[in-house]
């Protein structure tokens, strides 16, 4: 059974809201404190990796350290595209309110998350359910 335009306009936003939220939540978690996580902090431990993987006997240990450069290379890839916090936020604004009533995300787990109140209160999330 074909998808009608409106089911694919409803998917196509959905997945416009997800990729905002994510690089929005991305940028929040690599401010966090701590060792700040650099394209060249990352690049050395890729080339560590890379040794590693030279010197690897263990076919499985092999496999497991060329999945953590994979994902550390794919790390590094979005760190070096990553757009400014506030582009990002504004992204998150637009679209939080209508991801978290169709998700049925709070006010509570956006703040566990590390969303600021402010933000919050900018995309227009309330504190707390209301009752049907």
């Amino acid at each position: 059974m074909p998808m009608t335009p409106e089911h694919k306009d409803a998917l196509a936003q959905g997945r416009r809201e997800s990729r905002a939220i994510k690089a929005y939540l991305n940028a929040l978690s690599s401010k966090r404190p701590g060792r700040p996580v650099t394209p060249e902090s990352l690049k050395a431990r890729i080339a560590a990796l890379e040794t590693k993987i030279e010197a690897a006997e263990d076919p499985l240990k092999k496999v497991d350290l060329v999945q953590q450069k994979l994902d550390l290379e794919q790390r590094l890839a979005e760190l070096s595209s990553a757009q400014d916090l506030e582009t990002l936020e504004q992204g998150f604004v637009e679209y939080a309110k209508s991801y978290s009533e169709r998700k049925g995300i709070t006010w509570a787990a956006w703040r566990e998350a590390g969303v600021p109140a402010a933000v919050l209160k900018k995309a227009g999330i309330p504190r707390s359910r209301k009752s049907a």
